[in-house]
């Protein structure tokens, strides 16, 4: 199993620097990583540092909490993807989930998918604030929506992908979607394991002590 083609590294830290975002570039380029995930206003400089390489640029939109309007969220998500950005992973509305309001959270991130077209889009559910019927009811609103992965966390919440999660998301999306494990993600072998458990991508800000 090559991991390094699963891994999207990832720095999302706000103290990031032009410095720290040019060296996460350069050690997936040398690793052959998926993608290198980062703020929206860094992707023209990721961008331009990957163009030509199999290596993806990948952002997030409306993080860490999910909870703006859902114009906010699909301008973003338009304005990251004319800037460079083939994959979008964005965060789902929490709040709404936990209301209920099913078709709030599908329109939510139904604006996201086609607002970002043609990148492909990752929905963050943040399984550490859901119960498992939510967990599933928020990967099927996402497979209507039109997303390609769900995803388990943001990393900036309670806590991050368990090999629980991983399974109850691939067995409600099965096939038709993938499934990105992130949060927490620190040695090759809980990596190994969240992969086998069902796990598709893997983000995690230390791809280079994974691989």
């Amino acid at each position: 199993m090559d991991i390094a083609k699963k891994i999207d590294h990832t720095m999302l830290k706000a103290d990031a620097t032009s410095e720290t975002i040019r060296r996460y570039c350069q050690e997936a380029l040398e690793n052959g990583f998926a993608s290198v995930c980062v703020n929206t206003c860094h992707v023209p400089l990721v961008a331009k540092a990957l163009n030509g390489s199999d290596v993806k640029t990948c952002c997030v939109v409306g993080f860490p909490l999910g909870a703006m309007l859902t114009s906010a969220k699909a301008f973003e998500a338009s304005e990251a993807v004319k800037a460079g950005a083939q994959e979008v992973d964005m965060v789902i509305n929490v709040g709404a989930i936990k209301d209920q309001n099913w078709d709030f959270v599908r329109n939510d991130i139904k604006a996201v998918v086609e607002a970002s077209k043609p990148a492909i889009v990752k929905v963050i559910i943040e399984t550490c604030l859901l119960t498992d019927e939510e967990k599933t009811k928020a990967c099927e609103l996402s497979e209507e929506a039109g997303a390609a992965f769900v995803k388990t966390s943001t990393g900036f919440s309670t806590g991050g992908a368990t090999l629980d999660d991983i399974r109850l998301m691939k067995k409600t999306v099965g096939d038709r979607m993938q499934v990105k494990a992130s949060g927490g993600i620190r040695t090759p072998e809980f990596t190994r394991e969240l992969l086998e458990a069902g796990a598709d991508r893997i983000g995690a800000g230390n791809g280079l002590a994974l691989i």
